[in-house]
């Protein structure tokens, strides 16, 4: 997700002992390359991250999470994985305007 949508940001403080969780959507993907081969290194994100109403969702998307999150073995060779906490923090511009244009011609639901 954060590979083809370069607005996105990540939180990237220091992760504690929580497991990042994937929804059924985002399930199998790497949290950074979006790969889909070879996970290898459980995801751990920070305790900001999984405080409260956050703590189970995915962390790429915010959906309820179902699995856990694993970095693909290209990102752990690049050790992408010491970056920080991976979870995408906004929305991203897209989002947000899809979700205006539709409050625009009344499609949104609540």
């Amino acid at each position: 997700m954060a590979r083809h949508h370069p607005d996105l940001i990540f939180c990237r403080k220091q992760p504690g002992i929580a497991i990042g969780r994937l929804c059924e959507k985002c399930d199998g993907k790497c949290v950074i390359c979006d790969s889909l081969v070879r996970p290898k290194k459980l995801v751990r994100i920070c305790d900001e991250c999984n405080y409260g109403s956050y703590q189970g969702r995915c962390i790429i998307c915010g959906g309820k999470g179902v699995s856990d999150a694993y970095y693909c073995e290209e990102c752990t060779m690049q050790q992408k994985d010491r970056d920080g906490c991976p979870k995408i923090v906004n929305l991203g511009q897209a989002r947000i305007d899809l979700f205006y244009e539709r409050k625009k011609y009344g499609l949104n639901n609540g």
